[in-house]
């Protein structure tokens, strides 16, 4: 019998378009993180171009005259489409095509495409449809001739072409009805986040630059078994795992989605509800991938989303992961943050010093007793040991002699 015919995915062939709007700007930069971004997308980069003007134009983005480099580019190299680094206008978007007769994309395109492939909760789902259907309801006119020419690929996942085909008052229905489902979300999530302040459990967000090393930080410590890949955006739905603590004391992880720099805003606002755990949280621990070249910028675009979350007056605990593949000798720091420690989330090097800084910090919050309490009362250690630390007891013949650190709640009761 004849083999069967393998039938490949035809990947699509790209080139990346950026623009330089000042010397020294990170242009070059920006457009190697975009080429990340367009092979997790499932694309190959074929070429890249980088035009340097005093500002953006408003028409073609790149100007006339790099149009026609463009055309020729997309000739040469055979390329199916064209990526560029910033989120277009519809007239530019509109223009770009009828000009290069060619698939046009956006930086925010492909991040939403790589969402929609991530996203695997219902939540993360919802939220991924808001932002695409955003985005689309604002390009309409622009997108058709771009979507006409699709036959698959990048930008037709998750709500897919058949919504694209919808007319403006049927993707507006679309959206409220999204919207009043995340509201249920939300509804359950502040459930959530409010049974677990009753139980004072204290929260440390986890938060960092996409492919910092979140998800394995949270695995080694917790084993929650979130994908681990190095990959931006391997995980995108936020999980939450309890972390104990020397001593008996628990403290709650929770996972963030990655951060990256030029983050749609329709990505902000969609998922403010899972990036609110930040907000909500006790303590932030922000992941920086030491062995990056970029880490300063990196952690400038983190400061930055969080400041555009309202999250600040935070306790933060900056973790310079991936000391395993540092090479250079620069000293690294960070001075927003109120602690530093240097890691390796996959040697488990440092893990112990933050479990103890945990420790510190947790006691910092509690009252040192000592004293001698009725049998009558034993019930009230189940209560220290949750949330607080029991360092010592002893039973003797008048009573449990206690030594520990508990919350002023407790205190009062004794």
């Amino acid at each position: 019998m004849p083999e069967p015919i393998k039938i490949e995915e035809v990947k699509e062939r790209v080139i990346l378009v950026g623009v330089s709007e000042q010397d020294g700007d990170d242009a070059e930069d920006s457009v190697a993180e975009l080429a990340e971004l367009v092979k997790t997308a499932g694309a190959v980069t074929v070429g890249t171009l980088i035009q340097k003007r005093e500002l953006i134009h408003p028409g073609t983005y790149v100007g006339t005259g790099k149009v026609q480099e463009i055309a020729d580019m997309i000739a040469e190299l055979g390329a199916t489409g064209i990526v560029c680094d910033d989120e277009l206008s519809p007239a530019q978007l509109k223009n770009l095509e009828q000009m290069l007769d060619t698939k046009v994309m956006d930086r925010t395109l492909i991040i939403l495409d790589i969402f929609a492939a991530r996203a695997t909760t219902s939540e993360g789902k919802i939220q991924v449809e808001l932002a695409q259907l955003k985005y689309r309801l604002s390009r309409l006119t622009g997108l058709g001739r771009s979507m006409s020419k699709l036959g698959g690929g990048i930008g037709t996942r998750g709500p897919g072409e058949k919504k694209l085909e919808m007319d403006r008052r049927l993707i507006k229905d679309r959206i409220a009805q999204l919207n009043r489902e995340l509201k249920e979300v939300r509804k359950h999530r502040e459930i959530t986040r409010a049974q677990r302040e009753k139980k004072q459990i204290p929260v440390a967000a986890i938060v960092g630059y996409t492919n910092a090393g979140k998800s394995t930080l949270l695995n080694h410590l917790t084993g929650a078994g979130v994908l681990e890949e190095d990959k931006l955006f391997a995980t995108l739905d936020p999980t939450t795992r309890v972390l104990e603590l020397p001593g008996r004391q628990e403290i709650l992880l929770t996972d963030t989605v990655g951060f990256i720099r030029k983050l749609p805003h329709h990505l902000i606002e969609a998922f403010k509800s899972t990036l609110e755990e930040a907000k909500y949280a006790d303590y932030i621990l922000h992941v920086v991938d030491a062995s990056n070249p970029q880490r300063d910028k990196q952690m400038h675009i983190v400061y930055d989303t969080l400041y555009q979350l309202d999250i600040r007056e935070k306790t933060i605990i900056t973790l310079f992961n991936k000391q395993d593949q540092v090479t250079d000798e620069e000293p690294i720091r960070d001075f927003k943050a109120d602690y530093t420690l240097a890691v390796s989330a996959k040697k488990g090097t440092g893990l112990e010093e933050l479990k103890e800084l945990f420790c510190t910090l947790l006691r910092d919050n509690k009252i040192l007793v000592e004293r001698t309490i009725s049998y009558q009362e034993a019930g009230i250690l189940q209560q220290i040991r949750k949330s607080g630390e029991l360092l010592e007891e002893e039973y003797r013949s008048e009573g449990i002699f206690i030594r520990a650190y508990v919350t002023p709640e407790i205190y009062g009761s004794l």
